[in-house]
């Protein structure tokens, strides 16, 4: 989630300063944290006196406050387009998201806890994933991102998530659909996710 946030920042070339929180000594639970996400859920960003927790408002304040630098990742120029983009990052989050999520938590998160990946919940949410996939790759038969043929929020609130499904045994789904293969492939080389990667091994502090 965080990586989300920075690679918007990266797209707009914002300076940032990236300040890391120990989630492991569970810093993000203490005090100082919680004044800042009640919640107690890391990324926040901080603007001015503007605090703002929750990635994908994150990325849409940064797309927002930054819109006349390309790329624009909003087309708030275009309202029908402008539409387009909420509703496939809607997606993200409804249905992309909440698949993906417990697949990457069995086979990193849990092995870091000493635990072994239950296979229950993998197959449960890799039947999820096919049904969203088979959308997918449907929609990206006409269109080369997902809300039209212009990259957008909608594709880069999936860049993170799908970084790490394709280092599981899962990332057979999306290599198996050309046309889900050729826009991951398309958005995981732009220059702002690569300025990323290299951060996004399990077990570091952000």
């Amino acid at each position: 989630n965080t990586t989300r946030a920075m690679i918007c920042l990266h797209e707009k070339e914002v300076d940032f300063e990236l300040v890391p929180v120990n989630v492991f000594a569970a810093e993000h639970k203490q005090p100082p944290f919680l004044s800042k996400n009640p919640f107690g859920f890391i990324p926040v960003l901080e603007d001015g006196d503007l605090t703002l927790f929750e990635s994908r408002a994150i990325t849409a304040y940064v797309a927002e406050k930054f819109k006349e630098t390309e790329p624009d990742l909003i087309r708030h120029k275009d309202a029908k387009e402008a539409a387009l983009v909420k509703v496939w990052t809607e997606v993200e989050s409804h249905y992309y998201e909440p698949a993906v999520s417990p697949i990457i938590y069995e086979y990193f998160v849990a092995p870091f806890q000493g635990k072994e990946p239950d296979k229950s919940v993998i197959d449960t949410n890799v039947e999820k994933l096919k049904t969203v996939l088979d959308v997918y790759e449907a929609k990206l038969s006409s269109t080369k991102y997902l809300a039209g043929d212009f990259y957008s929020l909608a594709d880069l609130s999936h860049v993170s998530e799908t970084h790490y499904l394709m280092q599981t045994p899962c990332a057979s789904m999306i290599n198996e659909l050309p046309h889900v293969k050729a826009w991951w492939e398309d958005i995981s080389s732009r220059p702002a996710f690569n300025k990323v990667v290299g951060g996004m091994s399990f077990g570091q502090n952000h």
